[in-house]
């Protein structure tokens, strides 16, 4: 499916602020399972320098430099991308790593090491997310796909979603325990049973084409886990579903704050802000689609416009 993806994110402060440097990762990652066919940004201030690099797990990094002092800061982005997995069960796990625990190999468990670490200050996995792992581990008698799917079911099915524009995701135990969360809050807690199995596992950030009569659409979240034989695999808890061609992915990373799609801080102290955003995800066949009902319109409209004129 192609996309066109309109994101504007807006900042207004109580007083005129000195901006530090500001990382953008809005732009939708090109692989083997999305496209990217366009991509521009639109800043306001202008800003004195911008740089683009790579970071260690491979996103685009957008890094933009201003000077002199504004009450406003707005980032609006235009993508365009197609996605190409239409069946996200197409592959075959490689014959080690179709059961629970999974011996990796040395050279691809060293390679891993950040996506099995907890998530947070502690190095060891979180209790309440280590038993419910244990409770799916059972019930999905050790096989990798059930278990992934048992557990994507299990969180959507019990847990309320709420919206939380802004904040870090709760740890995972606290989501559970009081079954109620944001995207990333859910993704958070799937990515923490995973690693309890020895699953490496990651966090995204992206869009997901969402319902077309819901006028509101927002940033999404979402997991990969690393399955040797088929790589990484997209679970959306939030949904209960596996990610095929509705989702567009920007930026993934072991760590959540490594995956936040705009990072900066004010060198102005006691400045209160706000912040909204406008997100329009369309499908290019609803866009032509919607230009071509137009189009045949206008002769009808141009019949009925020159026989008025006539009575006239």
């Amino acid at each position: 499916m192609q996309y066109r993806i309109t994101h504007t994110t807006t900042y207004k402060y109580s007083q005129p602020v000195e901006l530090s440097s500001h990382i953008v990762r809005l732009r939708p990652r090109c692989d083997v399972a999305q496209k990217l066919l366009s991509f521009d940004v639109e800043i306001t201030p202008t800003p004195v320098g911008a740089y683009k690099s790579v970071e260690i797990d491979g996103n685009a990094n957008y890094k933009y430099q201003f000077e002199g002092k504004t009450e406003l800061l707005r980032f609006q982005v235009t993508s365009g991308v197609e996605t190409q997995r239409s069946n996200p069960f197409n592959f075959m796990l490689d014959a080690y790593a179709v059961e629970l625990p999974i011996d990796y190999p040395s050279s691809i468990l060293n390679a891993l090491q950040p996506y099995l670490w907890r998530h947070g200050v502690s190095t060891s996995i979180d209790a309440i997310a280590t038993q419910l792992a244990q409770e799916i581990y059972l019930a999905s008698n050790a096989n990798v796909v059930t278990f992934l799917s048992e557990l994507n079911v299990k969180i959507n099915s019990s847990c309320e979603y709420v919206i939380r524009e802004t904040g870090s995701p709760l740890p995972a135990g606290v989501t559970w325990s009081q079954k109620v969360g944001s995207c990333r809050d859910f993704a958070v807690l799937f990515i923490e049973c995973c690693r309890a199995v020895g699953l490496a596992a990651r966090f995204v950030s992206g869009y997901h084409e969402g319902d077309p009569d819901e006028p509101e659409q927002h940033l999404h979240a979402w997991a990969e886990v690393y399955l040797p034989g088929a790589g990484w695999r997209g679970y959306d808890p939030t949904l209960g579903i596996s990610v095929a061609d509705q989702h567009i992915a920007l930026v993934a990373s072991a760590t959540p704050a490594l995956a936040a799609p705009i990072t900066g801080r004010l060198k102005t102290p006691n400045v209160q802000s706000q912040m909204h955003y406008d997100l329009t995800i369309e499908r290019i066949e609803q866009i032509q689609q919607s230009q071509s009902g137009m189009q045949q319109q206008l002769p009808g409209m141009q019949q009925q416009f020159g026989s008025q004129q006539q009575q006239q």
